[in-house]
């Protein structure tokens, strides 16, 4: 591909890395998260060492008594108000006594309000991890034994542990890789088998437990016999009850306190009813002991290795339940949060909590967004929570014994009746229907197959969908817009154009041994299938230059090295030309450390996809008339006139292409040599 043509084009030269810049950033690559750690730790004053392991101390040592404490106390007092009846409902479904949903949100809600880093996440039992409890432990043991109490409780050790394990070694990030669409399928069928498993308290009789749509169907079928009127009658009217205080505290913000309101009203009826009529048929709750937990160390450890696979499942709802929302509400209010904080105080929560007879907690997306709309600007709103709770243990338990099990089951039903989520299967199908397809597998296995399977398959699914995408990456044949000196995908912009001989790709994706067979493929492809239609310039019979944009590509490994070389040899062996455009510095060292540079000359990487073009351009230029005039005739030089008027005419071209000023782009120039670049 030798050049004839005298004329020159200015280009912007390529910055290589030295061999030095090479080794000392391979060196530092291993220790880089351990020395920005140390030099964090090392710019820190004491009072910022004491806020990275005890957050409170922020809001402690800026904390406005005339400005914070009055909402603070608000929205403490209101989401007390609303965890007393929540929390007992909530430990009826994991399959527990009335007071361990007490005892969970007592010492977890103190425990996150000093370390964890959210002002506004209302922490304590919750509907989801409560139904994978019972789900989990009804399998080992009957929920009458004593066993079935300790293994809760231990599991919340458990889930601590983990938790603050993730947050130590700052692993949250792993839950990206679940979609948000698997979420939403995985919280509405769950939502669904939750609703279902509190039947058997508005029917007046029992339901086996499941986790599966099928079982529980059959078993409301089968004992419909046994159908009582009054706990149906009380349970609906107090859940239609709630629902209308839940819409009217979301339609109208004057009566915004209502929400809050709810669980509270319904235990007042439900009691004040009891208490006047004394009906035989309805249950009760029973006796509550009265006093704050006492401590004691988990037991039933036998059985760990079997909670292994649930304490990590809760896990995972922990993070997308609590530091999700803790993250949203954070942003709201104009602070950071940490993501391996939040792990480390839920874990801490947990930990301390299972000492003090506590089952698993997390966030609650319910009660925090009421937090939230209370006002809370501190973790002192969570304390007077613990405050709340801890009276409530002291002295109101002989209340509670009234409470009808129906009114406790609408609470739950009400709960999640706020996590089924069709609006959103709506929603992907007509933006996305890959992730519709995500959430009706997430969503159907975890209705027919259980949620232990759900989550599964739903994280299986996203995972697969991830490798998917990233094995097979987009990648785009560029054109250039006319006028202009951009290059753009031609599917996306149909007036772009190529030219004759030269193929210009974008990758979109890192490249790696994964996708570098099937960018390969794309290539060749391009190759042969071009649209000669909107080609300009020099009409030649193939392709003499691929020209690869690299701008997107992150990261290339060893294996697309190699088959970047191999490539390069096949290229050559057709007489065809590689060139890169503006590979990133990363990339560049490695292309550099693999030799691939010098194979493929340094002549052949540039700044910017134009200059490559200009390069590749003039050649082929060369080679169309090398085609056309093998021999040519000596000719008269032109006079100095001449070339002047030449030089006059070039230089008005030039300054045509580069201001977008051109009407025929098939005469569009190249840049002379006294374009500056």
């Amino acid at each position: 591909m030798a050049m004839t043509d005298a004329r020159t084009v200015k280009i912007i030269p390529l910055h290589h890395p030295s061999g030095t810049s090479s080794s000392s950033v391979s060196c530092s690559r291993p220790s880089a998260l351990f020395s920005r750690w140390l030099t964090k730790m090392k710019r820190m004053s004491l009072a910022q060492c004491i806020e990275t392991f005890l957050p409170c101390f922020r809001w402690i040592r800026t904390y406005k008594w005339r400005e914070h404490f009055q909402v603070d106390l608000m929205a403490g007092s209101t989401i007390g108000i609303m965890l007393v009846p929540q929390a007992m409902s909530y430990a009826k479904l994991a399959g527990l006594q009335p007071i361990y949903g007490l005892y969970s949100g007592f010492v977890p809600v103190f425990v996150y309000a000093i370390f964890g880093s959210s002002r506004q996440l209302a922490t304590g039992p919750v509907a989801l991890v409560s139904l994978l409890v019972s789900n989990v432990l009804g399998g080992i043991v009957d929920s009458s034994d004593e066993l079935y109490t300790e293994l809760a409780i231990l599991l919340a050790l458990m889930v601590g542990i983990l938790e603050c394990i993730m947050g130590l070694l700052r692993l949250g990030w792993l839950i990206r890789f679940i979609s948000h669409s698997v979420i939403s399928g995985f919280t509405t069928s769950s939502a669904i088998v939750i609703a279902l498993s509190q039947a058997k308290h508005f029917l007046g009789y029992d339901v086996v437990r499941s986790s599966k749509i099928v079982p529980l169907a059959k078993s409301i079928i089968s004992g419909v016999d046994k159908f009582s009127w009054p706990p149906f009658v009380m349970g609906s009217s107090i859940l239609a009850v709630l629902l209308f205080i839940k819409h009217l505290g979301k339609s109208r913000k004057q009566f915004g306190f209502l929400r809050a309101a709810g669980p509270l009203t319904a235990v007042i009826l439900g009691t004040t009813f009891v208490k006047i009529f004394h009906p035989s048929s309805i249950s009760l709750v029973g006796e509550i002991p009265q006093g704050l937990p006492r401590f004691s160390i988990p037991k039933g450890f036998g059985y760990a290795k079997s909670l292994i696979p649930t304490a990590m499942l809760i896990t995972g709802v922990a993070i997308l339940e609590s530091v999700g929302i803790a993250k949203a509400l954070a942003a709201k209010n104009g602070y950071e949060l940490d993501s391996s904080q939040e792990l480390l105080g839920l874990g801490l929560a947990n930990i301390f909590g299972s000492f003090f007879s506590a089952y698993p907690a997390t966030g609650s997306f319910s009660r925090s967004a009421v937090s939230n709309e209370s006002g809370a600007k501190t973790g002192l709103s969570g304390i007077i929570t613990g405050i709340i709770m801890g009276c409530a243990l002291l002295f109101l338990t002989p209340l509670f014994e009234y409470i009808p099990l129906c009114s406790l089951a609408a609470i739950v039903i009400s709960a999640v009746m706020g996590l089924v989520d069709y609006e959103e299967a709506f929603f992907l199908w007509r933006v996305d229907k890959k992730d519709f397809l995500l959430w009706t597998i997430t969503s159907a296995t975890t209705l027919f197959l259980g949620i232990e399977i759900g989550v599964l398959v739903g994280v299986g699914a996203s995972i697969a969908f991830v490798i998917s995408e990233s094995a097979n990456p987009h990648t785009a044949v560029l054109g250039r817009l006319p006028g202009t000196t951009v290059y753009r995908n031609i599917q996306q912009y149909p007036e772009a154009y190529t030219y004759n001989g030269i193929v210009m790709v974008r990758i979109d994706a890192p490249i790696y041994f994964a996708n570098i067979s099937y960018i390969k493929d794309r290539l060749r492809e391009y190759e042969l299938g071009v649209d000669k239609s909107t080609r300009h310039g020099p009409e030649v019979e193939r392709i003499y230059f691929v020209i690869l944009e690299m701008s997107p590509v992150t990261y290339i490994d060893s294996s697309a090295v190699q088959a970047l070389k191999d490539l390069h040899q096949e290229y050559k062996s057709r007489d065809i030309q590689i060139a890169i455009s503006n590979p990133n510095r990363e990339v560049l060292l490695t292309l550099t450390k693999a030799g691939l540079v010098q194979l493929i000359g340094k002549e052949w990487y540039f700044v910017r996809m134009h200059d490559a073009v200009q390069v590749c351009l003039q050649h082929v230029r060369s080679i169309n008339q090398e085609t056309k005039h093998p021999d040519p005739l000596p000719v008269d030089e032109p006079d100095i006139f001449r070339r002047l008027l030449n030089q006059i005419e070039e230089d008005l071209s030039v300054a045509k292409l580069e201001s977008g000023d051109i009407t025929d782009s098939q005469l569009e120039p190249l840049l002379s040599r006294s374009q500056k670049s």
